[in-house]
C-alpha cells in the first residue's frame, strides 16, 4: 500500500522530475535523518512511562514501555498503535477505563506540543506574507488551534457531570479526563517527564524529515515551512491510524509539503527516505516487541488461570 502509493504520486509529480532529484541526492543526511529518528523514539518512551504513572498510576518498566512504543509504531496492528497502547496500560493492573483515558491523554498530549508550534508558525508565515504555503494551509493551523485550546480548557471543569454515565456521555467523559491528565502532565513539575520526551519525539521526527528534505532540494528548508507542512501531513498521528499509517503517511505528506512550495519530485524522495528512517528500519524490533507483549499476555493468562484453580 505504501510503495503504491508512493508510485502514484511520483507519476503525478512526473517520473522525470523525480529521477533528476535521485541524481543530485547528498546521502550524508540520512546519517542525520537516522540519529534523529532514534532520538525521538527516546522521547516517546519517556514520555509513554510518565502517561502510566500520573495520576498515582502504577510505573512501567522502561522494557515493557519500549516494546509497546515499538510496536505500536509498527505495521502489524489493523486497529492502529494506540490500541497496542490500551492493551499496554492494562496489562499495568489498572481498569479499562483508566487505560483509555490514558491512551486519550497520550494523544492529547501529542498535538498539545505540535498543534501550538505550528499555529505559531502559521501566524508568523501570515504576517510575512508569503506566498507559498497559501492562506488556505496556514489560516486553519492559526484560527482552529486557539479556539480549540479554549473550549478544551472550558470543557474539563465540566467532566465530573458525566461520570458514572453509560454510552457516549462515558465516551465523551473519557475524553474529558485524558484533557484533565493533559493538564496534570504539563502543569505538574513531577510530570514534566511527559511534555519534555514528547517535544523530544516531535523534534526528532520532524529533523529527520528536514534532513531527508535536504537530501535532495541541496538547501535548508525553512523551519516554519517544514512544521506547517509536517503537521499537515499528520492531521491523524501514524500511531492513530491502521498499520503504522501505510499509504496514508505517503500520500498526504508528499502533498502537504507540496503545498508549502517544496516541489513534489524532492518531497516524494524525501517522505520515501523519511519513511525508511521512522517505518521500514524499525519493523524488525517492533515485530520483536509485539510478540514480547504476546508472550508477557499470554503469561498472565496463564497466571490467572492458576489463581482460579487455586
Amino acid at each position: 500500500i505504501a510503495l503504491g502509493t508512493l508510485f502514484g504520486v511520483a507519476w503525478y509529480a512526473g517520473f522525470g522530475h523525480v529521477w533528476t532529484r535521485i541524481h543530485a541526492i547528498q546521502p550524508i543526511w540520512f546519517l542525520v535523518a537516522l540519529a534523529a529518528e532514534a532520538f525521538a523514539y527516546v522521547g516517546y518512551v519517556l514520555s509513554y512511562r510518565e502517561v502510566s504513572r500520573v495520576e498515582e498510576g502504577p510505573e512501567m518498566p522502561v522494557r515493557d514501555a519500549l516494546a509497546a512504543v515499538t510496536a505500536g509504531f509498527g505495521a502489524f496492528v489493523a486497529q492502529g498503535g494506540f490500541a497496542v497502547d490500551l492493551h499496554a496500560f492494562r496489562d499495568t493492573g489498572i481498569s479499562d477505563r483508566e487505560a483509555r483515558v490514558r491512551v486519550l491523554g497520550l494523544g492529547a498530549l501529542e498535538y498539545a506540543l505540535l498543534a501550538p508550534a505550528t499555529c505559531i508558525a502559521a501566524i508568523t508565515l501570515l504576517l510575512m506574507g508569503v506566498a507559498k504555503p497559501a492562506p488556505a494551509l496556514t489560516l486553519p493551523w492559526a484560527i482552529a488551534v486557539p479556539i480549540g485550546f479554549a473550549a478544551a480548557v472550558w470543557a474539563v471543569g465540566h467532566r465530573a457531570r458525566f461520570h458514572g454515565t453509560t454510552g457516549w456521555r462515558d465516551r465523551l467523559g473519557q475524553a474529558l479526563d485524558s484533557i484533565y491528565v493533559l493538564r496534570c502532565l504539563v502543569c505538574r513539575r513531577a510530570h514534566l517527564a511527559a511534555p519534555i520526551g514528547t517535544a523530544v519525539y516531535w523534534f526528532g521526527d520532524i529533523v529527520c524529515l528536514w534532513a531527508c528534505l535536504q537530501a535532495f532540494t541541496g538547501k535548508p528548508p525553512d523551519v516554519g515551512i517544514i512544521l506547517v507542512g509536517y503537521a499537515t501531513g499528520y492531521a491523524l498521528s501514524r500511531r492513530t491510524l491502521p498499520f503504522g499509517g501505510a499509504g496514508a503517511v505517503e500520500l498526504l505528506l508528499p502533498l502537504a509539503l507540496w503545498g508549502t512550495g517544496i516541489p513534489l519530485a524532492a518531497a516524494v524522495l524525501a517522505v520515501f527516505t523519511y519513511r525508511i528512517f521512522n517505518f521500514w528500519l524499525p519493523l524488525v524490533p517492533a515485530a520483536f516487541a509485539l510478540r514480547s507483549l504476546q508472550a508477557a499476555d499470554a503469561a498472565l493468562d496463564e497466571s490467572d488461570g492458576h489463581l482460579r484453580a487455586d
